[in-house]
């Protein structure tokens, strides 16, 4: 049997949260789940169970997966070999319909599956259908320190979203369903890009004036020199830490993502670690939080 403090230690829990329920009632949040914390299937119960519970509180959770390791692993398989540029993996034909099958097929219905498991409805899409995300070929320079000019290389299948209509994820929404949204978008001619997934969030959570957008990775947040979390920046922190060095790699293009939606209307970005378990949860219903926050 359950003893008494532990049983007032649960409510406690709940008094803690009920002002962030209140607050967030009714808002969107968007999130992006990712790195290689997918590929563990108790964690991504534990995501499952927090968006979930996020749709019962009365919070409109969007989901956006990435898929790179997975992608990788497929190629692998059957023999496609890769090429990186700058951490961006060149993407002809051939590797734009693997990526597309992986993200839209076994990864989207995965997590589809794991938030019905849960007790959620969920509805797997990608940015194809209903004309949600528009999206235009990726142009990516590249430094040559010895001529000291930047060249174009050519990516293939990568892009970026050039225009979303949110009218397919709020009809979603609408239903009483949870949207989980592969990252693939439509060309101007009918092509299939490749989207990298936190910039797709980004993009979605600006159209729908999302009160958060989260980027679920696996990393803690942005650390300073000491390896302490930074908890809360703004734009001229970020600036600042980019030019002392302490920002840099993969977590710049993170920050850049975060600085848009919130130039867009999102009311902040957060970084975090998707690996910790209910970390959306720990973020949203806490005083403290566990990642930081990027806002204007």
């Amino acid at each position: 049997m359950t003893d008494a403090a532990t049983l007032i230690s649960r409510a406690e829990i709940l008094i803690e949260a009920l002002p962030y329920m209140q607050r967030y009632a009714g808002q969107t949040f968007v999130v992006k789940y990712g790195g290689h914390a997918m590929g563990d299937p108790s964690v991504a119960a534990s995501f499952a169970e927090d968006i979930v519970l996020l749709k019962a509180v009365g919070i409109n959770p969007v989901v956006v997966h990435g898929g790179g390791p997975q992608i990788g692993s497929m190629l692998k398989k059957l023999g496609v070999q890769s090429e990186f540029v700058d951490g961006l993996r060149v993407t002809d034909e051939q590797t734009a319909d693997i990526a597309e099958m992986v993200l839209s097929g076994a990864i989207n219905k995965e997590l589809v599956a794991a938030i019905g498991q849960a007790g959620g409805r969920a509805v797997g899409i990608s940015g194809k259908d209903g004309g949600l995300v528009r999206a235009q070929k990726l142009e990516h320079y590249v430094y040559n320190a010895d001529q000291d000019e930047e060249t174009l290389v050519d990516l293939g299948f990568v892009g970026v979203p050039v225009a979303v209509d949110s009218k397919l994820i709020e009809h979603i929404e609408a239903a009483g369903m949870i949207p989980v949204i592969a990252p693939i978008g439509l060309g101007p001619n009918g092509e299939t890009y490749n989207i990298n997934a936190d910039t797709m969030a980004g993009s979605i959570a600006a159209a729908l004036n999302a009160a958060r957008l989260f980027l679920l990775t696996d990393v803690a947040g942005v650390l300073d020199k000491q390896g302490e979390l930074l908890t809360d920046l703004r734009p001229a922190d970020i600036a600042r830490l980019r030019e002392d060095g302490t920002i840099k790699g993969g977590m710049i293009p993170k920050l850049e993502t975060c600085l848009h939606a919130v130039g867009q209307g999102v009311d902040a970005a957060v970084i975090l670690d998707g690996r910790v378990p209910h970390a959306v949860l720990l973020e949203i219903f806490t005083k403290a939080g566990v990642g930081t926050l990027v806002r204007v």
